[in-house]
């Protein structure tokens, strides 16, 4: 069993109302390895969006631990955390989040600039990723001027271009239709088999099938798939 890039032990996250605790976690013990393609299912009000933003680093549990690349981080500081997400976690949404007025190129470049890469260093991987991503000849469009697919694989590229630990998808493809879901989850099927460690939060089974790990969350507490 090789160093898990993300695991948790008896993860419990409650919030506060009044003066009640209200929990909304349950003992999550968690792991997926370098390389692994895993899916987390379930309804909404399961709790899987509240485990996405601890293992994001956008929130922290109460209780237990979390450990990325084997590194604790419930003790970090908010900075710590910030510099943790921006170098180590890739994330897709399911709006997409591109800026609207910047280009493609300019979208995707932007968490090199952040990370203070060199600019011919950045144009590289720019261009390396957007050709990956089949995108190489959308690069100076605007997120209106091309399609929803178009849009999705602009955000995965936007993840992958500082090569991150894991890569996060939120609902990956909750604003696509059939067919260009099929594209999106096809492009993370390829991203699997080249190493990407990736790992997917949905309420579709069809999406959760195309992963080779899955597990169900339903009242806080997750299992996993058979």
């Amino acid at each position: 069993m090789s160093e898990p890039i993300l695991e948790t032990r008896k993860l419990n996250k409650s919030y506060q109302l009044g003066n009640e605790p209200v929990p909304v976690l349950h003992d999550i013990d968690f792991r997926l390895e370098k390389g692994q393609y895993g899916a987390i299912m379930g309804p909404s009000g399961s709790g899987k969006s509240t485990l996405l933003n601890i293992l994001g680093c956008l929130d922290k549990a109460t209780t237990g631990e979390y450990l990325i690349e084997g590194k604790e981080v419930g003790g970090l500081s908010q900075n710590q955390l910030a510099d943790l997400r921006a170098k180590s976690i890739g994330f897709v949404f399911q709006s997409f989040n591109l800026l609207p007025r910047l280009n493609l190129w300019q979208n995707v470049e932007l968490p090199l600039q952040y990370l203070g890469i060199g600019h011919a260093e950045r144009h590289r991987l720019v261009d390396e990723v957007l050709a990956k991503l089949g995108l190489a000849e959308r690069g100076e469009h605007l997120p209106m001027e091309v399609s929803g697919g178009q849009r999705q694989r602009a955000a995965i590229a936007r993840a992958l271009v500082k090569r991150p630990a894991i890569l996060l998808a939120d609902e990956p493809t909750g604003n696509l239709d059939s067919t260009t879901t099929g594209e999106v989850m096809d492009l993370f099927g390829e991203l699997s088999k080249e190493g990407n460690t990736i790992l997917l939060i949905t309420h579709e089974q069809s999406v959760a099938d195309r992963a080779s790990l899955r597990w169900q969350i339903l009242d806080g507490r997750m299992e996993a798939i058979a």
